[in-house]
């Protein structure tokens, strides 16, 4: 990914989300702001395309952002999901995955906190998305296969985990 030129105006004088667009920009993705604190995106992977949602909060000076998976669980098997997540999470180092409470699909969250930065280098933006995006086609073929292939939550991952070598 080519870096990101900041000579025409100081990353320190730029609002996150502005900063945030000029990454996806380089990316070359669609992306939407909904406001001046929050923006959505869709990100390609490996498996799926996956919606991402940034929002910045003033008050505690942080970047959230959210990876949607496009799986819809089916209500037998939502109990499949959380343990699954409970697995996933613990092997994860960055951020962690969550079922929404509403829409009840799987998502992918972490929280960059700024606290006494005026802003955040561009590769810690580039950083969010490429971990976000890295662990969310790790975990995908785990609820692949808990969700829709019959295995425990456990198999699944186990199965999703293995190191391939080679190309078939």
């Amino acid at each position: 990914m080519p870096a990101l030129n900041t000579s025409s105006h100081s990353e320190a004088e730029s609002h996150p989300l502005d900063l945030m667009e000029q990454v996806l920009g380089l990316y070359e993705w669609e992306f939407e702001r909904l406001g001046p604190n929050e923006m959505v995106a869709q990100a390609p992977g490996q498996w799926c395309d996956y919606g991402l949602i940034f929002t910045w909060s003033d008050e505690l000076s942080a970047l959230h952002l959210n990876a949607v998976f496009d799986l819809h669980p089916p209500k037998k098997l939502r109990s499949n999901a959380y343990e699954l997540i409970a697995l996933a999470n613990s092997r994860l180092w960055v951020g962690h995955f969550i079922v929404d409470a509403e829409s009840r699909i799987p998502a992918y969250r972490h929280t960059l906190l700024m606290r006494g930065t005026s802003s955040l280098p561009s590769e810690s933006m580039e950083d969010l998305i490429d971990i976000a995006l890295s662990e969310c086609d790790r975990f995908y073929p785990a609820f692949q296969f808990a969700l829709w292939g019959g295995q425990s939550p456990q198999s699944a991952l186990d199965a999703a985990m293995l190191d391939c070598i080679g190309d078939a």
